[in-house]
Parts: structure tokens; sequence; C-alpha cells
């Protein structure tokens, strides 16, 4: 059952809510999140070149239901889709200019791991579960199935500051490839 690696064709689009318009511009705050690879990555010390940092509501296991009405929400769905196509062109997003990919959400490192393995990431996962991210620079949130999850959005770091921020992210499953095309077009 692979249901949740594909997208049903009538998914609600996200609005462009203005939710992430002061992103780019704004300085990446110290904080230290966890990484599925057993350390931490402090945010303002990713380096000098661009890091992608795709930020996602949470991935669901195999067998596991979403929150009620999950694929009403403009944007929640495709976690999965989403990911794989990072692993699908994360050495494509690397020479196109990306030093480092990395996924963010408020799931906990632990079962963030879980998908890492199941769906072979060659990139590191970062857990948010306290939101700080969300209140040192304003990413967008929303609620569903009692949580606070993330909006499905992405940012393009260089030298400790938001270069780019796309949001709203729609269709997931091809974000991916919309983050190399935009690489690749710094590079020319």
């Amino acid at each position: 059952m692979n249901e949740y690696r594909t997208l049903p064709p009538d998914l609600p689009v996200p609005e462009d809510d203005g939710a992430a318009a002061h992103l780019p511009g704004t300085r990446m705050p110290g904080l230290e999140l966890r990484a599925t690879g057993g350390g931490t990555v402090r945010l303002d010390a990713l380096g000098a070149g661009r890091t992608v940092i795709y930020v996602y509501p949470l991935t669901a296991r195999p067998g596991t239901d979403p929150p009620d009405g999950w694929d009403a929400i403009p944007g929640a769905r495709g976690c999965t889709p989403e990911a794989c196509g990072f692993r699908d062109h994360y050495q494509d997003l690397r020479a196109a200019g990306a030093d480092e990919v990395y996924g963010l959400s408020s799931q906990d490192t632990d079962y963030q791991r879980e998908a890492v393995e199941r769906l072979h990431l060659p990139f590191q996962m970062l857990s948010d579960p306290a939101h700080d991210l969300a209140r040192a620079v304003g990413l967008p949130t929303f609620e569903a199935g009692g949580r606070t999850l993330y909006k499905r959005l992405t940012l393009v770091i260089r030298d400790g500051a938001v270069e780019h921020a796309f949001y709203p992210v729609f269709p997931p499953d091809e974000h991916a490839e919309r983050v190399l095309t935009w690489l690749r077009g710094q590079r020319a």
C-alpha cells in the first residue's frame, strides 16, 4: 500500500497568504535543532554557502492515519512525496549549489529517523517540536488534530540569512524540481 506516496488529484491548493513575505533577508537565529544523524545543527552556523531547508507539517508512517480532515487542509498532504523528491534530486541540488539539504518538522527525532530510514533519504531531518524557529523568525503554522504544525515552505539560506523563501508549496511532489530550477538560475 503506497497511497501515502501519491497525491489525490483533488487536493486543495494553498493560497499565498503573505505569511512568508517577510522572510528574505531574515538572519537565522542561534537555535540548535536535533538531527536524525545523532547530533544537532545550529542554524546560524550553517556556513557561507547555500543550505536548503524544506519545512513540512508531518510524515505519516504506513498504516497510521493522518489527522481528521487532512486532505481538506490546503497544503497539508504530500510530505512523503516531497521528501522523496528531495531524495531523488539530492545530488542535482548539491551540484547546483546547495551545500546541504535538510527537512524540518515539529515531529520528534526518533519519528523522523524512521522516515529517513524507510525512505532512504540521503540527508538529515531536523526536529523542532517546540516550534522555536516559528517563534524566532515568524514561520507560518496551522492547527490539525489538536497539534500545531508547520505550514509547508522551503528556505534557501546563504551567509546566515534567508536568501529565498518558497511559499506556498504546491504540488509538493514537484517542489524539489522547482528548488533545483531556482538554484540553477542563480548560477547562470
